[in-house]
């Protein structure tokens, strides 16, 4: 089933007068518009990697990625029955958490035909009781029934290298480790380390040496002037 909120970023970033839901070969896409192919991907960036590798071969490929930056939680008592509650949800999207999901995109970006839209969103997602295909079941189960766009507060295009690194925090110094990345980006180790790796591989950093037991990195590609 189509979300409201895939829809909703189709008619945006396609248009209404595009060609959507286009056979081409063995795959689906969601627009075409002129000769490039727009696929919206609300799910992770893992689930297309081979069909966008596949697709970049020939292609032009745009790929809009939306990340939750406020969620309203809306829970009916049943499918299709009267709302329960309301509340938002404590989780806060920024636009760094693309990297949780580009560490799986490594030989997918960059690439000449590959274009990342990342839209930092707000969306109210309406769930009932349920668990779904889960063999593991608990009694706060849900299911989600759809998902609406509410608001867009800022995009970002991702193509290159330099693009990557115009998402990293201005205070960054020049030779850094995943600790200072960490406090400067205001996050946890483990996703600097994340984002390091996705840099390294990305073509985006190097590793110049070492600081105790860390990694060195610097910055291979200059920021971009609007970021700068």
């Amino acid at each position: 089933m189509e979300y409201s909120l895939h829809r909703q970023l189709k008619e945006i970033y396609a248009g209404e007068d595009a060609r959507t839901e286009v056979k081409l070969g063995k795959w689906r896409i969601d627009a075409v518009v002129d000769d490039e192919l727009i696929e919206i991907q609300l799910a992770s960036l893992s689930a297309i990697r081979r069909k966008i590798m596949a697709l970049t071969c020939e292609h032009a490929v745009r790929v809009v990625k939306p990340i939750m930056a406020n969620k309203l939680l809306i829970k009916r008592r049943r499918k299709n029955g009267k709302v329960a509650e309301r509340r938002r949800s404590p989780k806060r999207g920024q636009m760094l958490d693309v990297f949780d999901e580009l560490i799986y995109f490594r030989g997918v970006f960059p690439h000449p035909n590959l274009t990342l839209d990342l839209a930092l969103v707000d969306v109210e997602e309406w769930r009932y009781p349920g668990h779904g295909r889960r063999w593991r079941r608990r009694d706060r189960d849900h299911q989600v029934e759809d998902q609406h766009l509410v608001a867009i507060h800022d995009t970002c295009q991702l193509a290159t290298p330099a693009d990557l690194i115009s998402l990293l925090p201005d205070s960054l110094p020049a030779l850094f480790d995943t600790a200072e990345l960490a406090v400067a980006a205001g996050i946890a180790r483990y996703r600097a380390q994340r984002i390091a790796y996705c840099l390294r591989h990305m073509h985006a950093a190097t590793i110049v040496g070492k600081r105790g037991r860390s990694h060195l990195y610097r910055l291979d590609h200059k920021r971009r002037a609007a970021s700068a």
